[in-house]
């Protein structure tokens, strides 16, 4: 397994979007998120976006207020991971029409379907925007 949570987090530090790949009770995901989010949150933009906390790497990127934040494991590829937070962001981007928290607040089942859409089980299956859309249109249509 490669990615273990995808976070995305204003800069106020609350959580907009979380989703895991690996199984924690509340208390330890909130006590992950508080310390995780502290962590990235004070690291100033001339830090790299790779921090290490327990047994997982963070990679994080900010775009405009929301910080996306994706814990994998030690081996994986850290440029690789922001590769994959780059390309939700266009997704999104695309999607909604320049994403910004809003959208993901008021649209929280769209975010989580396209996030489900590119990982299963902490692996990323699916890399083309135009089939993650696809999807989304779909669903859309339907309702």
């Amino acid at each position: 397994m490669g990615i273990r949570f995808v976070l995305m987090v204003n800069k106020q530090g609350q959580t907009r979007l979380a989703q895991y790949y690996e199984y924690l009770n509340v208390e330890e995901r909130r006590a992950l998120e508080g310390e995780i989010v502290r962590k990235c949150l004070t690291r100033t933009q001339q830090q790299c976006s790779f921090v290490e906390h327990r047994n997982y790497k963070v990679v994080y990127r900010r775009y405009a207020s929301l910080f996306f934040l994706v814990g994998v494991d030690n081996e994986e590829n850290e440029l690789a991971i922001l590769e994959f937070i780059h390309l939700l962001v266009e997704t999104m981007d695309r999607h909604f029409g320049n994403v910004c928290e809003l959208d993901i607040m008021f649209h929280l089942e769209k975010a989580h379907f396209m996030l489900e859409e590119m990982v299963m089980n902490g692996c990323i299956i699916e890399t083309s925007k135009t089939n993650i859309l696809s999807q989304i249109q779909l669903m859309e249509r339907a309702s």
